[in-house]
């Protein structure tokens, strides 16, 4: 299987390079990323564990799906895509905003993205990938937030930074 090369950007998200995926996170540089969250109509987010046997954060909770465009591809084709490979459906999905962060793993692995903050809306069960998602489950809002307080290490740590960004433009916007 070939490694897929993740965008290399800088601050401005203007691309100034192409790099494997692995070796980007291994020297923490910036690229290109897309985090999907999928809502019901009981405003519940549907959430995905992480197949067990990825090289890092296996079975832990995380938002819909979540990953990296490919060269040529814009966010919300690539939010498509991988929302299809991951959740097995498609929904319209809609940009609501991007930021960076950094996000170090245990296993000497780092996030480090600019990363563009997607939203769409489903309310039947997924066809979840098992090389992929372990499991899915429908969280409200509020659930989620007070779970991720109680409970931090059942969930990935890119989850718990880019939740609190979606929960505050949630707060801050009526979508």
């Amino acid at each position: 299987m070939i490694e897929e090369n993740v965008i290399l950007v800088n601050e401005k998200d203007e691309q100034i390079g192409l790099m494997p995926k692995l070796e980007a996170h291994e020297k923490a540089l910036l690229h290109r990323a897309f985090s999907v969250f999928v809502l019901n109509n009981n405003n519940e987010i549907m959430l995905q564990q992480r197949a067990a046997h990825k090289y890092h954060s296996p079975l832990l909770w995380t938002n819909t799906c979540c990953s990296h465009q490919r060269e040529g591809e814009t966010n919300l084709e690539a939010g498509s895509r991988r929302l299809f490979e991951e959740m097995g459906f498609k929904t319209e999905l809609k940009e609501l905003f991007h930021f960076i962060y950094k996000a170090p793993f245990d296993n000497g692995l780092t996030e480090h993205e600019l990363d563009h903050v997607m939203i769409g809306y489903y309310n039947e069960e997924p066809k979840i990938n098992i090389e992929e998602a372990e499991s899915w489950k429908w969280m409200s809002i509020d659930a989620v937030q007070e779970d991720m307080k109680n409970q931090p290490e059942l969930y990935t740590v890119w989850f718990k930074i880019i939740f609190e960004e979606f929960y505050h433009f949630l707060e801050e916007h009526k979508i």
